[in-house]
């Protein structure tokens, strides 16, 4: 097994989980924000999606953070008549983020980003053992 294109697969899932992470962090800070008047939609939560591609200097397949798309779910609504962005009715148009939602998704990247990142440590570590074997 070639130890360096397994650290490439590796290094490819953590900064793809690391970007999923961002958007999940964005997602969570924005849980709140709501539009500054009545028209006005809020904050409208991000979904990444991954793609793979092949590089030719790795010779492997390549895992990467896609496009960002909006969720297209609609919005909630809470009363709050003395909030500037409620409508005539007193109701707000509240973001479409489900914190507990987000913080699954936080759990699950952060396992993934761990589970690459002990694949690169296990494959540095077989590259040092095998260099060992070899100085005698």
């Amino acid at each position: 097994m070639d130890f360096m294109k397994s650290m490439f697969i590796a290094a490819s899932g953590l900064k793809a989980q690391t970007g999923r992470m961002r958007v999940i962090a964005e997602n969570i800070a924005n849980a709140d924000s709501t539009g500054q008047t009545p028209d006005a939609d809020p904050y409208r939560r991000k979904v990444p999606t991954f793609t793979n591609s092949f590089d030719s200097k790795v010779e492997a397949e390549l895992v990467r953070l896609g496009k960002v798309r909006e969720d297209q779910s609609e919005f909630k609504l809470r009363y709050e008549p003395d909030h500037p962005a409620a409508n005539d009715k007193g109701y707000v148009k509240m973001p479409n983020v489900n914190t507990l939602v987000e913080m699954a998704d936080m759990q699950e990247a952060t396992r993934s980003y761990e589970a690459n990142l002990n694949v690169v440590k296990s494959s540095r570590s077989m590259m040092q053992k095998t260099l060992d074997i070899l100085k005698g």
